[in-house]
């Protein structure tokens, strides 16, 4: 692994949404060759996406193995795989919210300690289907320079990256955001994908920890301060350029449509800036002299966004009524089960019909990019690798 060369992939947030990452992923593992190793030297999660982050470093030897086992965890998501849909969890659990709502404003934290789901059946998957020792496995054979996983600290305010890496990795301090050493756990990622109001806030060292993408304002920093010299970023938001144009909407927005619009402000907006400023910043190093900048160790960061084709609000929109009847009942109080609502429920659904067309739209989107996206990795075509094993 070149020291000097390290690329890094950017996994964002989104819940279900996650899904598209893992089609894309399977279209990069069949451009390598078969038993190819793990071609990410660093690896940052954020939320759903750290979960796809930590199964790559646990299968860094096979990066197809990893990238297999994803699409079938994804392709056979059920609700009751993330949280409680059965009548009694839902009802029981959404009761103790509003307790909780009543007696936080009577001045009790007590009750108020529960969110609107109950994600036990995530921390339980978690806690079986990732043996996290092996990531140290990875680092230590070469396979693996750091993965990061990011939360957001609710008592400091700060965006905090978990990253566990090679040495001579430095932790690192900056405005609301810090890197902190650890050794990555089930809970690193339980908290990560601690959506807030949905599920509950995790306790990690001295506070509790939600969604990684809340107050995350640079969700690529991560990635270089752990040493990338370029990054993949695999979004989860369609490309600006392919979005319709605005149209005029007088209707008065429902709950659904303020929450879906409030989480996308926590998911996808930072990446979008951040992209555009690295950019920005890029630009002007390209005016810098090259003496000058060698002198200052500068040099531009190579980026590369995947970004889905089509919108997958609308995709939501064509599988809400697959939700469990009680889920169903719950959100269409908020108005979640109008189309304008599409936007909460694609959060939410982890249902195995969306998130296999999720996949399928992340594989194709791929396939079209697939010279760019080997030139970005320096993998050479099928007909070069050839002749390279010939010689």
């Amino acid at each position: 692994m070149s020291v000097a060369e390290k690329t890094g992939l950017i996994l964002t947030g989104g819940g279900a949404r996650a899904a598209y990452q893992v089609g894309v992923l399977k279209a990069i593992a069949e451009f390598l060759p078969r038993r190819s190793a793990n071609p990410f030297p660093i690896i940052c999660g954020t939320s759903a996406g750290a979960f796809n982050a930590v199964t790559l470093a646990v299968n860094a030897q096979q990066f197809r193995k990893g990238v297999k086992y994803l699409d079938n965890v994804w392709r056979n998501f059920q609700v009751q795989h993330v949280y409680r849909c059965d009548f009694i969890g839902v009802v029981s659990n959404s009761a103790r919210w509003f307790a909780g709502l009543i007696l936080s404003s009577m001045g009790s934290n007590k009750l108020s300690q529960v969110s609107l789901l109950d994600n036990t059946p995530l921390a339980e998957m978690l806690d079986r289907a990732l043996p996290c020792d092996k990531i140290q496995e990875s680092i230590d054979a070469g396979l693996l320079y750091a993965l990061s996983i990011t939360a957001s600290g609710y008592g400091s305010g700060h965006s905090v990256n978990f990253y566990q890496s090679a040495e001579g990795v430095q932790p690192w301090k900056r405005a609301r955001r810090m890197g902190v050493a650890t050794k990555i756990e089930a809970h690193h990622l339980l908290a990560s994908s601690a959506i807030p109001f949905v599920f509950r806030a995790v306790h990690i060292n001295r506070e509790y920890f939600g969604d990684g993408s809340m107050r995350q304002v640079a969700p690529i920093s991560p990635a270089l301060h752990l040493g990338a010299t370029r990054v993949l970023v695999i979004g989860t938001a369609q490309a600006e350029e392919l979005q319709p144009n605005r149209s005029q909407i007088d209707d008065y927005p429902s709950l659904a449509r303020i929450a879906g619009h409030a989480l996308d402000s926590i998911f996808l907006d930072s990446l979008e800036v951040d992209i555009e400023r690295l950019q920005r910043i890029n630009n002007t190093v390209s005016l810098v002299p090259p003496e000058v900048r060698q002198r200052m160790k500068l040099h531009k960061i190579e980026v590369l966004v995947l970004s889905p084709s089509e919108s997958i609000e609308k995709i939501a929109g064509r599988y809400a009524a697959n939700l469990p009847w009680t889920i169903r009942f719950l959100l269409r109080g908020l108005g979640a089960m109008r189309r304008s609502g599409a936007n909460l429920v694609s959060y939410l659904l982890f249902d195995k019909e969306f998130c296999r067309t999720l996949i399928d739209l992340g594989y194709q989107d791929t396939l079209k990019q697939k010279k760019e996206i080997m030139a970005f990795l320096n993998v050479p075509e099928m007909d070069q690798r050839k002749k390279i094993a010939k010689s």
